[in-house]
């Protein structure tokens, strides 16, 4: 009966537009955890998130999501990648023999720069093959107007980068031969990408009015190889201020990981905590309700002693005395909350319900008091109480989020909270990097919103008083 009952109220959902949007969010959080743990799996998603910066050393740094090209109101850069290892359109090499073991090597790379800003960063790559002698080479740069300059020469070692953007000889260099060209002296330290990059007229004098100069530029590097076997491949990475769905953090790391591995985290650890919660409080007030005396006072006395403690705070030195494994901060969760203020709640339910007719009945016909509890006790208030089980679940998505913004989560898992405690760590919002805070933010906001909705309506099906409300 009490089965058939909860089936024909839970129909009663399909009315409500409320129920269908948080449905619709929850349906979606689900498919997006299905996805991520089939395309991204656990170890994988956790070996790239600790890589490090050599890893995503090819992803520009605190790049915007790409859509940010959409509200903005210049085309902002994407990152190009050219490299000798996989020659394509606009990628050249050539050893020329000259003299005994000695050989000309030139490397080209050619690109179109039709973007309204100028790039993050500039960052050459070598990798060269010798035994004795290393390559000596000269490397150029030619602008859109067929202007050549040349930005340094150097011998290499086997692996060796060349970080042209942060090149402080080349950009005093490079500001003297624009001052000389320009006959005025300019009064700021350009950077070595607008010495570039930029239109050199007028306006590169002042920073707020200098230009990008748009079309073909080129990047070439000649050098001689002193042995036969010898060999030098280059990567030229003109690094752009946009990447993918998601953007990216402070070290090159592609945020949408840790997005998209926030989900199912955040699903397991809300779901998982609420419901063993919430029955293990139901159970243990039916108990005390049930056989009163001294069972009753038991278990109010360690429910009171649990109430006085300090949530957060006793969890945040169980995770600084403890390993803070997902799994360990979700047993400590459940630990302390299960003798919750909540069962003081269910208990003053239980008291009545004990003294319907039919518990009377069925403990005349010999029923056991657990068979009585299970059977007859929890089904009766377990429909009122499956609202608030679905409302708890955003409080500890958000729990969990709290503890890694304290640093006190797991520091291996890429979470919601991980990215949040990242942003505020290296100043995201001081340095305007508003994305990285606002898309974890957006999904807590989204997923508690699901719940919510959901939980509201369930709570005027199974509580009909408040339709009048």
């Amino acid at each position: 009966m009490e089965s058939r009952k909860i089936r024909e109220t839970f129909k009663q959902l399909f009315t409500y537009k409320s129920a269908l949007i948080g449905l619709l969010i929850i349906l979606g959080l689900i498919i997006v955890s299905i996805y991520t743990i089939i395309a991204l799996p656990y170890d994988t998603a956790v070996e790239l998130w600790r890589a490090g910066e050599k890893y995503w050393l090819d992803n520009p740094r605190n790049a915007l999501p790409s859509w940010a090209n959409i509200f903005s109101s210049k085309k902002l850069p994407e990152t190009i990648t050219l490299t000798s290892e996989k020659p394509k359109t606009g990628v050249s090499k050539a050893i020329i023999p000259a003299i005994g073991k000695v050989s000309v090597i030139r490397i080209e790379f050619s690109f179109n720069y039709e973007y309204d800003d100028f790039p993050s960063e500039l960052n050459l790559f070598f990798k060269a093959k010798f035994n004795t002698s290393s390559p000596h080479l000269t490397i150029h740069w030619v602008k859109p107007n067929g202007e050549d300059i040349v930005l340094k020469t150097l011998s290499i070692s086997q692996e060796e980068n060349y970080y042209i953007s942060v090149d402080h000889r080349l950009a005093n260099e490079l500001k003297n031969r624009i001052s000389q060209k320009l006959n005025k002296s300019i009064e700021y330290d350009i950077p070595v990408l607008a010495s570039l990059f930029a239109v050199e007229d007028n306006s590169i004098v002042n920073p707020d009015t200098v230009k990008v100069m748009k079309g073909i530029y080129k990047l070439w590097i000649e050098g001689v190889i002193f042995e036969t076997d010898a060999d030098l491949d280059a990567k030229l990475n003109v690094y752009g201020k946009v990447y993918g769905w998601a953007g990216t953090d402070h070290l090159r790391r592609d945020i949408g990981i840790a997005l998209l591995w926030g989900a199912p985290v955040a699903l397991a650890f809300g779901v998982t905590a609420s419901l063993l919660i919430a029955f293990s409080n139901i159970i243990l007030a039916a108990i005390s309700a049930w056989f009163r005396r001294y069972i009753d006072s038991f278990i109010q006395r360690i429910t009171e002693i649990f109430m006085t403690l300090p949530f957060l705070p006793t969890m945040i030195m169980i995770a600084t005395f403890f390993r803070p494994t997902l799994l360990n901060l979700l047993l400590a969760v459940i630990a302390l909350s299960i003798f919750s203020a909540s069962i003081k709640t269910y208990r003053a339910v239980f008291l009545q319900v004990r003294e319907f007719p039919y518990v009377e009945a069925a403990k005349a016909y010999g029923a056991g008091n657990f068979r009585i509890i299970l059977q007859y006790l929890i089904p009766k208030v377990l429909p009122t109480l499956i609202p608030s089980i679905v409302l708890s679940v955003p409080d500890f998505v958000f729990l969990e989020a709290v503890l890694s913004l304290l640093g006190v989560g797991d520091p291996l898992i890429p979470t919601w909270g991980k990215i949040v405690e990242d942003a505020f760590r290296y100043g995201a919002l001081y340095k305007g990097l508003y994305y990285w805070v606002l898309e974890p933010s957006l999904m807590l906001a989204i997923t508690s919103m699901g719940f919510a909705l959901l939980g509201f309506t369930l709570d005027k099906i199974f509580n009909p008083k408040l339709k009048e409300m």
